[in-house]
Order: C-alpha cells, then structure tokens, then sequence
C-alpha cells in the first residue's frame, strides 16, 4: 500500500519535470490535465494567504491591503532528508532561496515584472517549490480575476480549496459560488471557513461546519489563521499550529469537532484525496508518462547525444559524422536523391552541344585550307599529295576538341561541390557541429580539386592522343573513293584535269575542287575523332572525378583527423550553446520522468 507522503512526492517530480521545459499542454492531453492540483479560491481577503500558509507550514506569501496575489502560484512541496528548508522559484532555477521574507519579496517582484506595478494581473503562473523536512486596477480586475481563476478550477484534476470567512454570510461566498458552478457534483470541492475567532460573540458556524447551512461533498474544516499581531511578530507556523489546536480543544462551541478542525487536518484530508485520485489516474499518468519519454528520447536522437570526452570515442564520432554524410554524398550520386543526373545532363546535352558549335566550317573553308596547305608545303610544291597540309589542317582541328574537354570537366567538378553542400546540410547528424560542417567541406572540395586537376590532364591527353596518330586505313579508303564526297557539278568540272586525284593543274598551284576535296576529306577525319571523343571524354570524366569522389572523397581528411590531439578534436565538435542548452534541459526532463515513473510502479507494487 503507497504511502501519501510517497506519492504526494511522485506527483511533485512529475510536476517539476512538466515544467522544466514548461510543458503545459500542446497537442493532445497533457500531463498537466491528468495530474490533481489543489487551487485555492476565495473573495478577497479571506484567508487564501494564510490557510495556504498554514498548509504548508511556512510564512512566505506576499500580504498587503487591497489584491495583493496578482498572478497564478503554482506551489510543489518536497520533502527532504535534511534539516535545510530552501525555495526554488522555475523562472530563477540556480538560486535557491533559504530567507522565506525573500521568497515573499520574490514573488511580488516577480508578479511586477510581469504585470507591472498598476496593479494588473496575469494568469502567467509563478511556481515555486519548497523544501522541507516538515511536511491601480482596471475597471475589469474582477472579471480579469474570475476568468483567471477558471482555466484553472475548470480542470477535472483540480481539487479546489474554497476559501470562505465565518464572519460573512456563507450564501453569499465567492468560493462556493464559483465551486458549484465548475463543480455541480461537489467531488472536487472542499470547503475550509476561516476567521472562526473572529465572529461576533454568541455567534458560531457550526451550522456550517456540520453541513447544516450548506452541505459538501468533503466535510467542512475549520481554520484559525495567525493574528496580524502574530504576523508582526514573526511567530511561526510551529508555535501557530499549535495555538490553532488549543482553540479548537478548548472552545465551547467546536470542541466537539477538534479533532476535525485546522491546518494540520486539512492537510492529511487534502494528502488522503490526492492518493485517492492519484491511484485512479495512475494508468493514464504511467501511460502519458511512457509516451512522453519516447518524445523525449526521439528528441534527444534527433538533436544529437552528449558529446563524450574521451579523444578516442570523439574521433570514432567524427568519423560516423563523416560516413554519414558520405552515405549521403553518394545517395545524390546514385540517384537516391536527386542531384547526380545533371553529370549525365553534362555529358548528353553540353557536351555534344559544345562539340556541335566548334568553327570546323570556318576552318576548313577553301581559303584556310589553301592557307594552311600552302604554308606545308614551303617554297616546293608537293609532289604526290599534301601530306604535310593534312596533318596540318587535322592537328589544328583536333585542338578545338580542347575546350568542350576541359568545360566538360569543370562543369562536373560544380555538379559535385552543390553536391557535396547539399549532402552536408542534408546530414542530420552534422546539424549540430558548424565547425566539422566546414571541415568537411573544406577536404571534401579541396579533394574535388585534384580529381579535376587528374580529369583535365586525362581529357587533354585524349586529345592529344587523337592527333597525335592518324588512322591510316581512314585516308587509304579515301584514296580508293577519291570522288565520293564531291557533288556532281564538280565531278564533270574536273573530269578532265584529275584524273590522277592526287595531283594538281590547271595552271593553278591548288584548284578549288582539290582544295573543296582536302578540306571535304579533313572533315570527314574530323568527324570520325568527334564521335570516338564524345564516348571517351565521358567515361575519362566519371573515372577521374565521379567514381574517386566516391571512392576517396574524405580520404586526406580521414588521415588528417586520426593525427589530431584531443583539443583539436574537441574543437571540431563544437555546438551551438542554445542546442547545448536543449538538450541538457531534455535530459533532466527525461531523467525525472524515468525517475517518475520507476517510483510510481515501486509504489504501487508495494
């Protein structure tokens, strides 16, 4: 069987982890509608200070004339092992406060700085937990006042503590009327009549007290509050409490029901109601409980787990960073995302593009040919045939294969530094290290580099290949067809004067259907290197830059890490301080929910 000092406690740590992170609700239920609350509700200056006071049993609320609580107080008391009583205000959680006439002026400095000094509430809660070995207004502030009190008594898990002085008239009690309007049923509502040593002589509430006048639910409690004397006097809640039991046992009119009456019966009678309903929701808490753990863990693997301090487990966690965004990198390139089909756009758009608007027309016009042809063949003219002026004319016109070669390869080497930035912002795990973002980025292009330099060098060297060797057979199946590739009018024009197609007459040193069939013949040649290029190119391309960038990416950058100190290590593993903060919050939310939770299933198989 639990305890309700035990429970009381559970229901304290899963209140702190709720509002560690403020954690007041969102989508769907949250733990702050299933777990009770107590909420004290009364008119105006009727005690609601001192009962709650005398509950907790020390003297640390604002008092004053007129409406001094202007804002919410949610209060957690915790019982400790210690003697050393402290407070602990959510909004300031590394001060702890041991003077309960600072905790005082907290809470109205608190409520200023929040309402200001007009006199304006809030219905922004202050929460304070308490530890403990002992257990000018506006024209609408009343309505401003009810509406705040609602949110909060409306809620099925709260208990409400109505608050109603002896010396006024019970119907007329602000408490009561707004507990029968949230609480028809009464199961929620506890009446508690303050002032009892107030009222005018021969005058009681018995009747009230009894259930006569208006009947609860709960049974009615009595309450003798400290005297503004015994505030003055700083008399404390010990010597207090005590004088309250001497009332009751020795008055004539509620001796009958001392053992009933009072701050201390009060508080076993709240502590007994809480068990109660804390064990009829403790499913729906264990649940709610379970899921927000699994939200918290998801959290925590989203936004990263601490960093250890270990050199040895950070480089192994660099190097995981590093794989993943090489899985990445490589998804881009292998089509698991988008990005790698525009390397093939290179090669099967620009590059034919390119080779398509190289100037061989221009070139191999009838006047450069001549040119070129007659600047072979020095002050002799060729016997045979211009060999010099072909080979000429076919090295000059190989040489603009240079340009789309070398375009080829910088357009792939950009294709995969946007790829190697995306990939780097797609990596999840590297979100939160800035500093190895730009490491990686640093090796990963410095990498891309020198697979361009090796790319450049291998496509100009296919080039040069080209001309570098002329395909005999090509020139010896012209010779055998020496007038295919000229058009009719020119066959009969020429008919007589080349017979032989390797000599040249008319006068002329070079007739143009000579030059037209150099120039024709050249072109042919051309054309027959363009297509062999425009398959080699590509495939130099993807070996040089596509497949060692998915072969070696991060190589140097491995090597260069494994030989880093621990200090350098730490420093590539930097994170932004807010995402620090986040998750150091988590994990001491996540810690007092497991916590919670353990102790909830501790207890009840007790």
């Amino acid at each position: 069987m639990a305890t309700v000092t035990s429970l009381i406690g559970l229901i304290n740590k899963i209140q702190r982890a709720c509002t560690l992170l403020g954690d007041h609700g969102g989508q769907g239920m949250s733990l702050w509608e299933i777990l009770p609350s107590v909420a004290v509700v009364g008119g105006q200056s009727s005690g609601k200070s001192s009962v709650l006071e005398s509950v907790v049993g020390r003297d640390f609320l604002p008092r004053g004339s007129g409406i001094v609580t202007r804002r919410p107080l949610v209060l957690q008391l915790h019982k400790t092992e210690s003697g050393t009583e402290y407070a602990e205000f959510l909004h300031a959680p590394k001060k702890r406060f041991t003077d309960f006439v600072a905790v005082r002026k907290e809470i109205a400095d608190e409520t200023d700085r929040i309402t200001g000094k007009t006199k304006q509430i809030s219905n922004i809660p202050i929460h304070l937990s308490i530890y403990s070995p002992n257990e000018g207004q506006s024209e609408t502030i009343v309505e401003d006042i009810e509406n705040m009190v609602r949110t909060y008594v409306e809620k099925p898990n709260c208990i409400i503590l109505a608050i109603s002085p002896a010396n006024q008239d019970i119907a007329t009690s602000d408490a009561i009327k707004l507990a029968r309007d949230v609480d028809p049923s009464g199961e929620r509502t506890f009446g508690v009549l303050t002032k009892l040593d107030l009222m005018d002589k021969g005058t009681n509430a018995v009747d009230v007290l009894e259930g006569r006048a208006y009947r609860l639910q709960h049974p009615w409690v009595g309450i003798v509050n400290r005297s503004q004397a015994d505030i003055n006097k700083n008399v404390d809640m010990i010597l207090a409490r005590r004088k309250e039991r001497e009332y009751f046992e020795t008055s004539p009119d509620y001796g009958h029901l001392a053992s009933r009456m009072g701050s201390e019966y009060l508080a076993k009678l709240l502590s007994e109601h809480l068990e109660l309903v804390i064990r009829q929701r403790i499913p729906s808490i264990i649940a709610l409980i379970n899921k927000t753990i699994d939200e918290l863990n998801a959290e925590l693997d989203r936004i990263g787990r601490p960093i250890a301090t270990d050199g040895g487990a950070q480089l192994y966690m660099i190097l995981e960073l590093c794989r993943a965004f090489d899985r990445v990198f490589k998804e881009h390139l292998d089509g698991g995302r988008p990005g790698g089909d525009r390397i093939f756009g290179v090669f099967d758009n620009q590059l034919p593009a390119a080779l398509k608007k190289l100037p061989f027309d221009r070139y191999l016009s009838l006047k450069n040919v001549q040119k070129v042809v007659t600047e072979a063949d020095g002050y002799q003219p060729h016997l045979i045939a211009p060999e010099q002026g072909y080979r000429r004319l076919i090295d000059g016109a190989i040489s603009y294969f240079k340009g789309p070669a070398e375009a080829s390869v910088d357009a792939v080497y950009y294709v995969l530094k946007e790829l190697v930035r995306k990939s780097i912002a797609e990596t999840q795990e590297l979100k939160r290290f800035p500093s190895l973002q730009t490491d990686i980025a640093t090796a990963a292009n410095e990498s891309l580099e020198k697979f361009r330099d090796e790319s450049r060098k291998t496509v100009l060297r296919l080039v040069e290949m080209e001309s570098s060797y002329l395909t005999a057979d090509f020139f010896r199946k012209l010779n055998a067809e020496p007038e295919k590739n000229l058009n009719p009018s020119d066959k009969k024009k020429n008919a007589e004067p080349d017979k032989n197609p390797n000599q040249s007459h008319t006068g002329d040193r070079l007739n143009e259907s000579y030059l037209r069939r150099i120039g024709s013949n050249v072109n042919a040649y051309i054309a027959m290197v363009c297509d062999t290029l425009r398959n080699t190119m590509p495939k130099a391309v993807v070996y040089c830059q596509v497949k060692e960038a998915k072969r070696s990416l991060l190589t140097n950058f491995y090597a260069q890490v494994g030989s880093r100190e621990k200090e350098r290590l730490s420093a590539m593993l930097d994170e932004d301080p807010q995402l620090m903060d986040r998750r150091i919050q988590i994990a001491k939310r996540l810690e007092l929910y497991i916590s919670a939770r353990d102790d909830i299933d501790a207890v009840c198989w007790k």
